[in-house]
């Protein structure tokens, strides 16, 4: 009865419906945690209600259980906002709750608005470029989406977090995440379904948006790039007055405009997007924001390449990285999404803390085109072409409810969390493809002709839909310099899958799983930290395999050992971690169609990282991760795939960044930096006989800042090298991005 109740109440949140949607000008992209300014005792009592008086000892009790922020940094922290510089010293997304980064036995990664400035990416994975664990882009230059592993497993599908709420998406229906309005982005390494129900194994990348501020925000940017691809953005938001007693109102309004080409012909790259978002605070113990958010995007789909004339010499070279293999007068890729959420967080007492999170994003993708499918004749330089098209249209919805209990057993301080969320989506799938495209010759391209009518009959025209509810609690213990976390949840998903012309049930799946994770860490007064942890996940994957059968659950489970160090009088950490990752019912491509999916038996990943940042001075601010892991199949039944490296993923991964600023003299205000990136060789295919070469690029930066201006040239591939980011397949190989220079200019009064 439990479950059917709050099954139902998962499924009534996503089925609403979408003609509504369609005549609300803005949804949302809405947010987990709240942004609280941490108040001191005394300052609450004297803006809360009356409260019946305690005795001295009772309120000393009470503050002394109080989670305190850390003092000796100078300025205290907000999980949920800006880092200062490019270090951060807390996070929420391994736990949920306000907890140092130093206290959480699992690798966290902050990646904080400075350093998003500061290099210029274009997209989110972009941002993730010098992360350790991450390989991000890993379809290169391709526009409409963001692609990244971690720990050697694809988690841009099921890894995708906004504001603590999960984004996924299956067949074409993704999301798309703007830089402009991110305050920061943490990344999560290993096993995290404990908390967030069904996610990847290997990790996850929650976005925190940029919140309203106590501080007016006025600020305005443009800039253009040397494919023509311009932009202007802003963002203005700050105290709304009212009147006395009413609280405190604030606002954000986070937008920006893009439009022109991008390396590829024919493919441009057009965003709009707009996220205004209001926060009222009626009294110091309760926050209450509404985020909503609604962008559109137009591009086309990248090249589908095959490996010989890529990464390997054609008879006639190697083939143009402009090269258009569609035609611009058929394909199209456009996606509108809308999202709308709240968040709420209320203290009821010193000691007890509710939250309540919830959005509702929905999301209308089209893309159409001609897609590369091989040589026809190498010779001659002409590629064969396949028809495609996808309609995908989807809603998810999540409502996440947390008690936070803080509380001591003698000498041990617990902070407890109970939760229980609900998700629902579903997806309209439209699939279809065929063949009688005429080829194209690499080197002289016509475009033009008459386009080539699609099927009538698709090859996928379904409606799946999946409902989940999961319950979880987590202790955090701290006794003396240990702190020890122990997380449990169980989740009941119901799947099923419907044709969408008749609306017949075609297949139906209930699952029910347990996930734990247990961590210990131990703080030494030096400021090194060793940690444990062993974690376990459940994944109900959403989507179809080749066979047009619904996907079984996936599972995973990890042992992770590690070391963090955050020397005293140092603003900066080092992190270390050694883990042992299995990944199994692995999502992969099959080798006989790239456009779909098989699931392997097991996939392993063993590795190391290490990652350092600091301000290291006032000038200075610096980045460095290594990453080497032995990913390889581990259970399959085609055993001669055992021991091999899947496709598109790299086995080592380096990169440094650095940033130098004067503060004082004739050079103030100016600035300069630069990185480099190494990403090591992949496969092109399962047996492991076609590589993919190795690469090393540079990245570059150059600043001013005067007054309440500030312009900057950012270079992506200073060298403008030419090389494949990755190849899925023998005939699906990417180009990496080329050279590209951003000049921009942005002012804030």
């Amino acid at each position: 009865m439990l479950r059917s109740a709050v099954l139902s109440t998962a499924s009534a949140l996503v089925l609403m419906p979408q003609a509504s949607l369609a005549q609300s000008s803005v949804q949302n992209g809405a947010q987990s945690l709240p942004p609280v300014t941490i108040a001191a005792p005394e300052q609450r009592r004297r803006t809360a209600a009356p409260a019946p008086r305690r005795t001295q000892r009772e309120a000393q009790t009470a503050n002394n259980r109080r989670p305190r922020p850390q003092r000796d940094v100078g300025v205290v922290e907000n999980p949920r906002g800006p880092v200062q510089g490019y270090v951060a010293r807390r996070s929420s997304s391994g736990t949920k709750t306000n907890t140092p980064i130093m206290q959480t036995p699992q690798a966290v990664s902050v990646i904080g608005a400075e350093q998003i400035r500061d290099q210029k990416p274009n997209k989110l994975d972009e941002v993730l470029r010098y992360t350790a664990g991450v390989r991000a882009g890993t379809f290169g230059a391709d526009t409409r989406n963001d692609w990244w592993l971690i720990r050697g497993f694809k988690s841009d599908d099921i890894g995708l977090f906004l504001d603590g709420m999960q984004l996924f998406y299956t067949s074409y229906a993704s999301w798309k995440l703007q830089p402009s309005n991110m305050e920061r982005v943490e990344v999560l390494r290993g096993p995290s379904a404990v908390l967030y129900g069904g996610s990847s194994p290997s990790g996850i990348v929650n976005v925190i948006s940029k919140m309203p501020s106590t501080e007016p925000v006025r600020y305005i940017e443009t800039g253009v790039n040397n494919f023509g691809n311009a932009y202007v953005g802003f963002d203005v938001g700050g105290p709304v007055a009212t009147q006395p007693g009413n609280g405190q109102l604030l606002y954000r309004v986070v937008g920006q405009v893009q439009n022109g080409g991008t390396q590829v012909d024919f493919t441009p790259h057009n965003n709009y997007f707009i996220a205004p978002s209001v926060t009222w605070k009626p009294d110091a113990d309760t926050t209450f924001t509404v985020l909503a958010s609604a962008s559109k995007q137009d591009t086309r789909g990248i090249n589908f390449l095959p490996y010989q004339g890529t990464v390997t010499n054609a008879p006639f070279g190697k083939i143009p990285t402009g090269f258009f293999a569609g035609d611009p007068s058929v394909d199209k890729f456009t996606r509108e999404q809308e999202m709308l959420g709240y968040q709420f967080e209320r203290n009821l007492t010193d000691d007890l803390t509710f939250r309540q999170n919830a959005r509702f994003a929905h999301v209308d993708l089209t893309y159409r085109g001609y897609v590369g499918s091989g040589w026809t004749d190498v010779n001659t330089a002409t590629l064969g072409r396949y028809n495609w098209y996808a309609k995908d249209t989807a809603n998810q919805a999540d409502l996440d409810n947390q008690l936070e209990y803080r509380f001591d057993t003698g000498p041990v301080k617990h902070t407890m969390l109970f939760g229980v969320d609900l998700k629902g989506y579903q997806i309209d799938d439209y699939q279809a493809f065929g063949f009688g495209v005429s080829p194209i010759n690499v080197l002289n391209p016509s475009y033009g002709a008459a386009e080539v009518p699609l099927p009538t009959s698709p090859f996928r025209n379904f409606l799946i839909t999946q409902k989940q509810a999961g319950t979880y609690v987590q202790d955090q213990m701290k006794l003396g310099n240990f702190t020890v976390v122990l997380s449990g949840r169980n989740d009941w998903v119901e799947t099923s899958q419907a044709a969408r012309d008749t609306g017949a049930l075609v297949s139906q799946r209930d699952d029910r799983k347990f996930s734990g994770r247990a961590g210990l860490i131990y703080n030494f007064d030096n400021g090194i930290a060793p940690y444990v942890s062993y974690s376990t996940s459940y994944n109900p994957i959403i989507g179809l395999n080749a066979q047009n059968q619904l996907f079984l659950p996936e599972t995973g489970r990890q042992a992770e050992i590690g070391v963090k160090v955050a020397p005293k009088e140092f603003d900066g950490y080092f992190t270390a971690s050694v883990f042992d990752l299995k990944r199994q019912n692995v999502a992969t491509t099959d080798p006989a169609n790239v456009l779909l999916q098989n699931q392997t038996g097991e996939v392993t990943s063993r590795g190391i990282e290490l990652e350092a940042v600091a301000n290291a001075t006032k000038e200075l601010k610096l980045i460095g991760a290594f990453t080497a892991y032995h990913l390889f199949t581990s259970k399959d039944l085609d055993q001669s795939l055992i021991g091999k490296t899947p496709t598109n993923t790299p086995e080592m991964l380096i990169s440094g960044w650095a940033d130098y600023t004067f503060k004082d003299g004739p050079l103030d205000g100016f600035g300069f930096g630069g990185g480099v990136r190494y990403v090591g060789s992949s496969w092109a295919d399962a047996a492991n006989t076609l590589e993919v070469p190795a690469v090393v690029l540079g990245d570059l930066a150059v600043h001013y800042e005067w007054q309440n201006w500030r312009t900057a040239i950012n270079v992506i591939n200073l060298t403008d090298k030419i090389y494949v980011a990755s190849c899925a397949s023998a005939s699906s190989c990417f180009y990496g991005d080329r050279r590209r220079v951003t000049a921009s200019v942005s002012y804030k009064w």
